[in-house]
């Protein structure tokens, strides 16, 4: 039978289900179900900062401080925690059939593929197109640029420590498989709920958001972006789904609730430059 090569998403999503007994799979579904619903009820997917955003509530100064404080949280490490992943997956051969960590691997690569500016498609030369200048981190380097943030402020800028922690926790979790996945779902999701408001907030600052890091954020129904991180969350859910057993539950329910909670504390702090912006304007 020839090798199918089409839709490779699909392909790897179906190896990956295939690849431990029917059982286990449908209680894993369950589980994460379970997760996800409580992750749509979190303080996090409501969080006021979204509506103060999609308002342009925020000033230049302000922008740029979030913007520092977000770079450091999550934007510099998240390939990082991709390719550990990519790493970790070795423990599935533990408990797995031999080979089986590719359907992994090869799932999680269609993220890093975007994360490091790949697209889809063939070169003239028969050959896949790409450019790391488009890669996510260097795009969001040149967000900064436009904020006309000076490389010796981002070398000197001092995090708020909510940005520290929130940075830290994912780091602390890089030496296991399924905690790192399950914190990378959780981050898609925060991408996913601030992407689009943190573009409409730079717009009303003046910045182009029709190009560069913000085109390549949000979801996949969205017409101001070329995104798919609510794809790239799926896939992640779905890689979990394949590694977890039930005696991971509890610890994978907690690491999500935390992780939700220091980024409500993370843009908790955003809010108080914005508190700070007002009472400025105030006594002006």
């Amino acid at each position: 039978m020839a090798t199918q090569f089409n839709n490779p998403r699909q392909i790897a999503r179906d190896l990956l289900r295939n690849s431990v007994s029917n059982n286990l799979w449908l209680e894993n579904q369950q589980f994460v179900t379970r997760c996800r619903e409580g992750l749509q009820q979190h303080p996090i997917a409501v969080h006021s900062t979204i509506q103060a955003l999609n308002r342009g509530s925020f000033g230049l100064d302000a922008m740029q401080k979030i913007h520092l404080d977000y770079r450091h949280a999550i934007v510099q490490i998240f390939t990082d925690a991709l390719l550990m992943a990519q790493v970790q997956s070795r423990q599935l051969e533990r408990k797995l059939a031999p080979g089986t960590k590719m359907y992994a691997r090869f799932l999680l690569t269609l993220n890093t593929l975007d994360e490091f500016g790949f697209k889809p498609g063939i070169d003239r030369n028969g050959y896949y197109r790409g450019n790391p200048l488009e890669a996510h981190y260097p795009l969001y380097e040149r967000v900064l640029d436009e904020f006309g943030v000076s490389v010796n402020e981002r070398k000197t800028y001092i995090y708020s420590p909510q940005a520290n922690r929130v940075r830290a926790f994912l780091e602390d979790a890089y030496s296991d498989f399924a905690s790192v996945v399950a914190l990378l779902a959780v981050a898609e999701r925060v991408v996913v709920l601030f992407s689009a408001p943190l573009r409409e907030n730079a717009k009303v600052i003046g910045i182009e958001t029709g190009t560069g890091y913000y085109l390549n954020h949000g979801t996949s129904d969205d017409l101001q972006a070329e995104a798919d991180d609510d794809t790239h969350e799926d896939d992640l859910w779905y890689v979990l789904m394949q590694a977890i057993s039930p005696n991971e539950y509890a610890g994978i329910t907690y690491l999500c609730e935390r992780y939700c909670d220091l980024w409500v504390d993370f843009w908790n702090t955003q809010m108080l430059i914005l508190e700070q912006q007002v009472k400025e304007k105030v006594t002006a």
